[in-house]
């Protein structure tokens, strides 16, 4: 196992992402050594599984550049009953109401493009300094704010009238509530709903069919998606030390030696500069 990388893992169901890290570290425990930081780039629910960047050593200081990848996921959907943390861990309630294929379909198109979401009562998002699950938890009325979200596509795959029950594609932004977009068509569709299951198939670039406990991604194939900027062994030494280059760039770009990851760096005054040094 690689002191500094990105391990592609599939989360099973009924932990915490917390927990996963902490199994992570454990296990490096051993082969590594034991001031290694261990993290993560996305958080998903206890319920939900799928796939989860755990990020080793030096990839931690790269989870800013791999927190913001979209997401792709696959959600089951029960319409007729809600729930208050919209998913199954929650208090249900029936609703009594019905609803059939036309009406699912309207919904996920008003719900499709850049919509305003409500944050979920049951989330990590702090109000006032106090997560609020934490609020939710001890009763208290907050009002919860609202995010701009991208839903770039959002398809059902599978409805069964009989049984109220839907399979549904997301692809959306990051910082996207799976659950809540579920509990919001469930409002568009006239008869509640609440999300049953949900498994992340995709962030960015990597696939939940390449998870694999026994291979890490190196520090510059984890940031494949961005442009790179090779250095000779005079540039990379200044960038090493935090001095800027020759180059230029729209956004965050590879700063490699020898097809190393050395730094990322942004373009500030017609210089790039090393955001963030990992050697």
């Amino acid at each position: 196992m690689a002191a500094d990388g990105v391990l592609l893992l599939a989360k099973p169901p009924g932990i915490t992402s917390h927990d996963l890290v902490a199994q992570v570290r454990r296990g490096l425990s051993q082969s590594l050594p034991r001031k290694t930081k261990v993290g993560h780039a996305g958080t998903l629910d206890p319920f939900a599984t799928g796939l989860m960047l755990v990020l080793v050593g030096q990839a931690t200081r790269l989870q800013r550049y791999l927190v913001g990848l979209s997401k792709a996921y696959r959600a089951g959907a029960r319409f007729g009953v809600t729930s208050t943390t919209g998913d199954p861990t929650g208090e249900l309630t029936i609703t009594g109401r019905r609803t059939n294929e036309s009406g699912v379909r309207e919904g996920l198109e008003r719900l499709t493009g850049e919509i305003r979401q409500r944050v979920p009562a049951y989330s990590a998002v702090k109000v006032e300094g106090v997560r609020l699950y934490r609020r939710a938890r001890a009763g208290e009325e907050v009002e919860l704010p609202e995010r701009t979200v991208r839903i770039d596509r959002f398809d059902l795959l599978r409805f069964d009238e009989a049984a109220q029950e839907a399979e549904l594609a997301v692809e959306c932004s990051s910082g996207t509530y799976v659950r809540q977009l579920v509990a919001d068509l469930g409002e568009l569709s006239g008869a509640g709903a609440h999300c049953t299951t949900l498994e992340r198939t995709r962030v960015g670039p990597f696939d939940l069919t390449d998870a694999d406990p026994e291979r890490t991604v190196s520090l510059s194939d984890s940031l494949a998606f961005l442009p790179e900027r090779p250095l000779n062994s005079d540039e990379a030494a200044a960038v090493r030390h935090g001095r800027s280059i020759a180059g230029e760039a729209a956004g965050p770009v590879r700063l490699t030696l020898e097809g190393e990851l050395v730094a990322v760096g942004r373009d500030q005054d017609g210089l790039l500069h090393p955001e963030t040094v990992v050697a």
